[in-house]
């Protein structure tokens, strides 16, 4: 049922944001931003950020609601949406996703340098070009000076992808999987699992899927879903920070890559920031 509401919701939006688009740039501008044509056009840039944003809100923001509203009759308390709370565990939180960062680029770097059989090398093939090409994408899309451009830049990596993803993944099917197995820590990492998965970013799922379950316990022990959102929206703008700053000027940054780790020298780094973040959770889980 969640995939189909998900799926149909955004077969609407998306056609009514198509037909809306006509009118002002034409048919051909349009269908050269849906084939990928002239991708380095900044008009056609500017199209594909719209239709980025009508996508994240048709697939993730408004079938959440929706679901809500068809099992309990009120979106914001199935959706863990109705609870407040002290503002001290949103400092908390946010250390907490700041802190664990060290330990996320030290597996991301590990995952990086996985590699597959050379029997089935033609897929690592294609999910390396797969990221490749999304990695490409993103770049374009931050490459902006004005302040607008910025903003809309927030907006449309950091605030929607945190508000949406956090209510499909972890308002919904990580409800359903909790109840499916009786089980909250099951719970958690299917839906992290699942979540990582979807983004079809191989060489970055483990660090994803762990973020991912970070999102889940930070769920269950706040009981707020609004947590998880603020911690996911901190998440991706430090990366579109990190990014515009990387592009201009600032190539120090780069130095940050994950594929560019020393694993023999950050592993004490990466001990100490997962056992810090463990003593956070379990202090926010205490309060």
């Amino acid at each position: 049922m969640t995939g189909s509401v998900a799926i149909l919701s955004f077969i609407i939006l998306f056609s009514i944001s198509v037909a809306a688009a006509i009118p002002f740039v034409g048919t051909s501008q349009v269908s050269n931003a849906l084939s990928g044509i002239n991708s380095n056009d900044p008009s056609i840039i500017s199209l594909l950020k719209y239709f980025q944003v009508i996508q994240s809100i048709g697939l993730f923001i408004i079938p959440p609601v929706i679901i809500g509203y068809l099992f309990e009759g009120d979106p914001w308390n199935y959706l863990n949406l109705t609870k407040k709370n002290e503002f001290k565990i949103y400092v908390l939180a946010f250390f907490c996703i700041m802190v664990i960062s060290p330990f996320i680029s030290y597996v991301g770097t590990i995952n990086n340098h996985m590699t597959f059989p050379s029997a089935i090398s033609g897929i690592e093939n294609w999910m390396k070009n797969m990221e490749d090409a999304a990695d490409l994408m993103i770049k374009r899309f931050i490459q902006t000076n004005s302040l607008g451009g910025i903003s809309f830049n927030i907006l449309m990596i950091a605030i929607i992808p945190a508000i949406g993803e956090e209510f499909l993944f972890r308002g919904v099917l990580q409800k359903i999987f909790t109840l499916l197995t009786k089980n909250y820590h099951w719970g958690i990492w299917i839906t992290a699992f699942i979540f990582s998965a979807l983004h079809f970013q191989f060489f970055g799922f483990i660090p994803r899927m762990i973020l991912g379950a970070l999102f889940g316990y930070l769920l269950v022990f706040t009981g707020s879903l609004w947590i998880p959102v603020f911690c996911h929206f901190i998440n991706n703008l430090t990366g579109v920070i990190f990014l515009y700053l990387e592009k201009n000027g600032f190539e120090y940054l780069k130095t940050w890559n994950e594929s560019d780790m020393n694993l023999s020298l950050t592993w004490p780094l990466a001990l100490g920031s997962i056992i810090l973040t463990f003593f956070i959770l379990t202090k926010i889980k205490r309060i």
